[in-house]
């Protein structure tokens, strides 16, 4: 690949050692974008393709300007069962997107643009998970062949603010029990800290045995319990952490962890990502997600004032959990992308299909689900 445009270059990476050595460049580029999640980052992405790529189908494009990286749209070739062109990060990221450097956004996004549909000759390109705003959204608004927007996945959050001012938001009974679980706290005696660098693999280890531990007996994801899913946390949130786009928070009682809770970050943007708690907390009546919650509002309250005033949305991520509804969310809805050559604009369709199939099937499980509690 060697489209040219106003001194732009654009290269596919499809080698995994050359992908590993973006680090720097990528994290460069990562601060500059401002539409940018933490699943975007250099550390996520790589440690996710060690944990879950194929070899041999590695799909990087890369835009550069003079040798500065100004453009990214780090992908993998799938079949499903036909050629589609996917984002790393897979289902376990909350957000896919590109990386577009804002100095050149217009410019980078055209390059982008035009190596993308160099490599879609015979694949489906298929970017789930998109947050409105994404910088993706100008490689759709440029694509030149077909193209489709779906609704993803609903993602619910609040500003990043003072636990004081979120509870302004809520009536004033469910403000007052929100005080009483934190009041609760102070009296159980339950002390938190921010994990620092040097301890961040031990306490994803706790994280997890305490993820297992909360959930035994109920539905988990499957997916959070496989050694894949522990190895791709442990390799890349320490990375993460030190760049400043992780969190890792313990909380203890009786001189034991008895939770830890994984938040990540970006200039914009924090969010929740995962959790553990020892079962005891809520045996003696501890509201874990206030817990979490009011721990987060202060470390971000805290942060922001010490960076230049940056105001973050503190996401809850995917989901519709009845608990995150508790603080009066804004309701934000992901997107999914498709973009295809028009060779490929049948298998674009048949992707609709499909997913229109899933939603009237998912629809009618919750509709009846809604019958049987009723009856």
């Amino acid at each position: 690949m060697g489209v040219a445009d106003s001194a732009l270059t654009v290269e596919l990476c499809t080698d995994e050692a050359e992908f590993g050595a973006l680090a720097t460049a990528w994290a460069g580029l990562h601060r500059r974008c401002r539409t940018a999640t933490p699943f975007q980052s250099h550390a996520w992405l790589h440690s996710w393709w060690l944990s879950y790529g194929t070899r041999g189908r590695l799909r990087v494009v890369l835009v550069r300007r003079g040798g500065e990286l100004v453009a990214a749209a780090p992908l993998m070739r799938a079949y499903v069962p036909l050629p589609v062109l996917v984002p790393l990060g897979g289902a376990i990221s909350d957000f896919t997107d590109v990386l577009l450097d804002d100095a050149c956004a217009d410019e980078a996004a055209d390059a982008l643009a035009d190596g993308l549909s160099e490599l879609a000759r015979g694949a489906l390109i298929d970017f789930r998970e998109v947050r409105s705003g994404a910088a993706v959204e100008r490689i759709y608004e440029r694509w030149s062949g077909p193209r489709l927007r779906l609704t993803g996945s609903l993602c619910l959050e609040l500003p990043s603010t003072s636990l004081p001012e979120l509870l302004g938001r809520l009536p004033a009974p469910r403000a007052q029990r929100a005080r009483a679980k934190i009041r609760k706290l102070q009296a159980v005696g339950v002390e938190r800290r921010v994990v620092g660098l040097d301890e961040v693999d031990d306490s994803m280890r706790t994280l997890l045995r305490l993820h297992q531990l909360q959930w035994q007996g109920r539905k988990v994801t499957p997916e959070h319990l496989r050694p894949r899913f522990s190895e791709h946390l442990i390799r890349s949130v320490g990375l993460m952490v030190r760049e400043g786009g992780a969190v890792v928070t313990e909380f203890r009682l009786d001189d034991a962890v008895v939770a830890t809770d994984l938040t990540l970050l970006s200039s914009h943007l924090a969010g929740g990502y995962l959790y553990g708690a020892d079962p005891r907390l809520r045996e003696r009546k501890v509201d874990v997600a206030t817990m979490l919650l009011h721990a987060c509002t202060e470390y971000h309250a805290s942060t922001e004032a010490a960076d230049s005033g940056r105001s973050r949305v503190l996401s809850l991520l995917r989901g519709d959990e009845p608990y995150k509804h508790h603080w009066r969310p804004e309701e934000a809805t992901n997107h999914r992308l498709l973009l295809a050559r028009r060779r490929t604009a049948p298998v674009l369709r048949a992707a609709a299909w499909e997913a229109a199939a899933r939603s009237r099937a998912k629809e009618f499980r919750r509709k009846r689900g809604e019958r049987q509690e009723r009856s």
